[in-house]
């Protein structure tokens, strides 16, 4: 069985994009492989040093993913910040991490160009601290998405590195989850680009919304005045609907809206209204899980303290061989 980590920002809420894109996989994954998710709290701070409710961004994430159907006693659960031995590893591969390589990458290059007064020594350094996240717990796969596909190169690099430093075969080199059709991509409501928070509020239906406020959304979504002759392709924003239609309503459903498209009789105040029972249908059951995980304060304290003592486990059993390979020794 394979181990695989992933890591999760710490960003708050779910939404249908974040469901049907990684964690739909992730759900069937943790029970097809021997799975550690971390939520990355350490992470988050090389871009948002000072974080108005870390904990709280931390706790949210934690109830939603739980929620969704991660599951505790099949996965390793934990918050990285729990993990002390991480941060050993991190200074560990910091000693053999070159800088110019560290200044060459994409994602570096790109945050400093979007917070020029915020380049920290972290953000230089993120890969070595991706890197000591995956390969603490001996790591055969991890799924990336395109921005992280880099990082993941250079975990292999350092993996390699230490082992050709120290003449021993320690590190296995990571390689890429790949889910690929698997991996749907859900559009926002705004008519252009995926769904997300940081495209605005009204773009992203969350899963925790409730039932008022996902009305609200679908019927605000961009539409148009609609096709003017029989199979006419879809505009962007119309393919958006139809596509959220794909994902949460039964088959017979999208098949009736996409014929009353091709011959023109398409109704979109309808079309809304459907989408609107259907997302409501899919998302209330979660919902409730994630109002009755909330107010469990002694199931998460559970879940995370559990977590942490799987996860220290494997770590520490990697640190104590790492040192010992390095040659650190007690008296």
């Amino acid at each position: 069985m394979d181990i695989v980590v992933s890591g999760i920002r710490p960003t708050g809420e779910l939404h249908l994009g974040n469901y049907f894109g990684a964690v739909r996989n992730f759900l069937r994954m943790q029970h097809e492989n021997h799975c550690y998710f971390f939520i990355a709290d350490y992470h988050s701070l090389t871009t948002h040093p000072t974080p108005a409710d870390l904990h709280g961004n931390v706790r949210r994430v934690l109830v939603n993913y739980l929620a969704a159907g991660l599951d505790p006693e099949v996965s390793t659960i934990y918050i990285q910040s729990d993990v002390p031995e991480v941060t050993e590893l991190y200074l560990l591969l910091n000693m053999n991490a070159y800088v110019g390589e560290l200044q060459r990458v994409t994602s570096f290059k790109e945050k400093i160009r979007k917070q020029p007064d915020n380049v920290n020594a972290g953000l230089l350094t993120y890969p070595t601290l991706m890197a000591a996240d995956i390969i603490i717990h001996h790591a055969h796969k991890v799924p990336v998405g395109k921005d992280q596909e880099q990082h993941l190169e250079m975990t292999r690099t350092f993996a390699n590195r230490f082992n050709r430093m120290y003449g021993v075969d320690y590190f296995i080199e990571p390689k890429a989850y790949n889910f690929g059709a698997d991996l749907i991509k859900i559009p926002g409501l705004d008519g252009s680009g995926k769904m997300g928070k940081s495209e605005g509020e009204g773009n992203a239906i969350f899963l925790s919304d409730s039932p008022e406020a996902i009305k609200k959304k679908v019927m605000k979504a961009v539409s148009d005045s609609g096709p003017t002759e029989p199979n006419q392709p879809k505009p962007d924003a119309i393919q958006n609907l139809f596509t959220l239609m794909s994902v949460v309503s039964a088959p017979e459903t999208l098949t009736f809206f996409e014929e009353k498209y091709n011959t023109c009789q398409i109704r979109y105040g309808d079309m809304k209204k459907q989408l609107t029972q259907d997302i409501i249908a899919f998302t209330s059951p979660i919902r409730e899980k994630i109002e009755a995980i909330d107010s469990n304060n002694d199931y998460l304290r559970k879940v995370v303290e559990s977590g942490a003592e799987k996860a220290r486990t494997s770590a520490s059993k990697t640190i104590k061989e790492v040192r010992e390979i390095i040659g650190f020794k007690a008296f």
